[in-house]
């Protein structure tokens, strides 16, 4: 019974590249402090900001149809606000946070006098009306450059710069978005132009500058939850979602409740909402757990001193876009991300593979979901056209699942590094509860048991390896026909199922059980997978998981399996999860099979992040089992991955160039230049790196 059409099982030469479009409309200038914020349904709007050419400062609300690449000016209405501006490229001097997907709350900025701001406005993106909510409680100072995330609706704000010295908050203050009043403020994290987010009940924040105007590397994180201060309940969140401001900013979209008090008087921000007084009163610390960690080197730990920086949060990690700036070139540039629950930075692709020459990138903004980014910028040098000014003209478009991003949707149903470790020492399930291990009860027992099983599934034996022919009779084998066995053919033991399970969970089994196939008659079913394989396949479709477990989804080698069936059977969450988990979980001894079924499935980002891995640790994969298991065909191919006038360098000249991880040829320095570091080019380019920046040349 056909499922899907049959994969190719190579992937291509050019794999996924973001592509660079170009806009029409009435396309803004290349505006200097914006907001930039994604608000669903295809739309960008941009607020604010000045033009950094004529120095004009804005108050135009514009709209990017990003189905039609068309800008607009927005017709706006009511309370409009006044001009809202900041000194520094990249950064907005307000926030503008996205609320219950059709509201935008700005807050903060500065004004044409460059005055310091401290009102909220809203703007109703249904009716494109402005409104100024009636404030209580103790407004706190105005400013500018600062962070806002929302969050169970209380919009928080962190940092900033504030006064006539341009002073460096350190304090943190919440809006009741429900009643519209103000906490009181307290003493968190002196920062201003950083970003920060909510992941799992904490307040997080990252990047920008402290007092004394150097780029910092330190993340910080509040516990938010069970602290009455807050008015936070003790039940802990596994993820938020995320949105754009200037600087991408996570919202929760959260339920407004009670009434909403808006003002219908005229507008003042440039008048009575002026915060510019001077407060000497020491502020209490914020309730609530602090932590910090700062970030001194790393093989892949992203140098916030070089390059354009974007932040944006997305599936559990802090993404970072080093981008293209007059002081690091397209080939220096990365997407970084910074796993939340284990703080362990991954390079997930590299700048060529990003980015074009001849472009520079303003703003980034993120989908709801987080799964999409967007880089808005313009063309400079020679790719302006000779009658063309510099306009916000440019829009590159990610798609972030092709780099092992989940999306914000399913990052709780990943596997954490904590539980990943904590599964490894205990032989027992890292999950206790819910429906998913309910119904793990019942897997694979026997009827007689009482699990009322009523369907058998057998599959391959696990003592299989790859024949020289690439063709093997088990991984790849094509789902559209029943597979039918002679009766004396070994198999491996049976699994006791459920079809009712099968056929809400498999669309396949479905299929191929409504057709009356010879697996409806026989009530049994073989496929041809390794046991092991099939065997946590089967559970994910009880579990919904694929989270590690000693009995039912022991390692990688299961998890790569499970990738190679996604792809059959065309299960796209399933191959989602395979992708997070494998480009986490990377190590020497899985990473030629990884390489060999991502190519496989034609996950190509996957495919090169594990060759790349098979590169550094080289000497160490070759003499592995699962290189070993490789075809002669699969193990040439692996072998040409490394550069035509590459060559291993081992022993003392290993020594000389500093090792294999840490050293010029590790994972941070030379890995720039060389792709696969740990098969080198002659011996010439080992000078020409020898005036190469040092950033992450040790190792945490």
């Amino acid at each position: 019974m056909p499922t899907s059409p049959a994969k190719s099982r190579r992937m291509g030469q050019d794999g996924y590249r973001p592509t660079i479009s170009r806009t029409t409309g009435q396309k803004p200038a290349c505006l200097v402090n914006a907001s930039v914020t994604y608000c669903g349904d295809n739309q960008i709007y941009a607020f604010g900001g000045f033009d950094q050419y004529t120095d004009e400062v804005y108050n135009h609300v514009l709209k990017l149809d990003l189905k039609s690449l068309n800008w607009t000016l927005v017709d706006n209405y009511g309370d409009i606000p006044g001009v809202r501006m900041a000194i520094m490229l990249r950064d907005s001097g307000h926030s503008a946070t996205l609320y219950q997907g059709d509201k935008l709350l700005v807050y903060g900025g500065e004004n044409e006098h460059r005055e310091y701001l401290s009102d909220i406005v809203v703007l109703d993106l249904k009716t494109l009306h402005w409104t100024q909510p009636d404030i209580r409680g103790s407004i706190p100072r105005g400013r500018a450059r600062h962070a806002s995330v929302i969050y169970e609706d209380k919009l928080f704000i962190v940092g900033g710069l504030t006064g006539e010295t341009n002073s460096c908050l350190d304090d943190l203050c919440y809006l009741d978005l429900k009643t519209w009043t103000w906490s009181r403020s307290w003493s968190f994290v002196s920062r201003f132009d950083h970003t920060a987010w909510i992941w799992g009940g904490r307040l997080w924040v990252f990047g920008g500058l402290g007092p004394d105007m150097e780029r910092s590397t330190e993340i910080w994180w509040l516990d938010l939850k069970g602290s009455p201060s807050f008015g936070m309940a003790s039940s802990q969140p596994c993820a938020e979602s995320a949105n754009s401001l200037g600087r991408p900013t996570p919202t929760q979209a959260g339920s407004l409740g009670g009434s909403q008090h808006f003002g219908s008087s005229g507008y003042a921000a440039n008048s009575g909402s002026v915060q510019v007084r001077s407060s000497r009163r020491e502020k209490p610390t914020a309730p609530g757990a602090i932590s910090s960690l700062k970030f001194i080197s790393g093989p892949h730990v992203p140098v916030q001193a070089s390059g354009m920086h974007f932040h944006a949060y997305s599936s559990g990690t802090l993404l970072d876009f080093v981008t293209p700036a007059g002081t690091i070139r397209s080939s220096d540039c990365n997407l970084s991300s910074l796993e939340l629950d284990s703080l362990r930075w991954q390079r997930l692709v590299e700048g060529p593979e990003l980015f074009d020459a001849g472009y520079r990138w303003l703003y980034c903004t993120i989908s709801e979901d987080g799964t999409k980014a967007w880089l808005l910028g313009s063309p400079i040098g020679d790719t302006i056209g000779p009658n063309q000014d510099a306009q916000l003209s440019e829009v590159l478009e990610m798609d972030l699942k092709k780099y092992g991003m989940l999306g914000n949707e399913l990052i709780h149903e990943a596997v954490s590094e904590q539980s990943r470790i904590l599964a490894s020492e205990h032989s027992s399930s890292n999950q206790s509860f819910g429906l998913g291990m309910d119904l793990a009860a019942v897997f694979d027992q026997h009827p007689e048991s009482g699990s009322m099983a009523d369907f058998v599934i057998t599959a391959d034996h696990d003592e299989f390896e790859m024949s020289d022919d690439d063709s093997p009779r088990s991984f790849g084998a094509s789902p559209n026909h029943s597979v039918y066995l002679p009766d004396n053919a070994s198999t491996s033991p049976p699994l006791h199922v459920h079809k009712i399970i099968l056929q809400a969970r498999w669309p396949h089994f479905k299929r191929l059980y409504a057709a009356k196939m010879a697996e409806f008659h026989n009530q049994k079913m073989h496929i041809p997978e390794p046991y092991s394989v099939v065997r946590a396949f089967l559970c994910y479709l009880y579990t919904d998981s694929i989270a590690p477990h000693a009995l039912y989804c022991p390692g990688l080698t299961e998890v790569a399996g499970m990738l190679v069936m996604a792809n059959l059977y065309d299960m796209p969450k399933l191959r989602l999860l395979c992708v997070h988990r494998l480009s986490r979980e990377l190590d020497v001894d899985h990473a030629a099979i990884v390489w060999e079924r991502a190519g496989r499935t034609n996950e190509e980002w996957l495919r090169r992040r594990a060759a790349t891995f098979c590169m550094m640790h080289w000497g160490r994969v070759v003499r592995t089992a699962g290189f070993k298991s490789l075809s002669r065909q699969c193990i040439v191919e692996l072998c040409e991955q490394v550069d035509t006038e590459g060559r291993v360098v081992g022993g003392e000249e290993l020594e000389a160039v500093g090792g294999l991880c840490g050293g010029r040829y590790g994972f941070g320095g030379a890995a720039k230049r060389h792709r696969h570091t740990s098969v080198t080019n002659t011996t010439d380019d080992v000078d020409d790196v020898d005036g190469d920046e040092e950033d992450g040349m040790e190792i945490n």
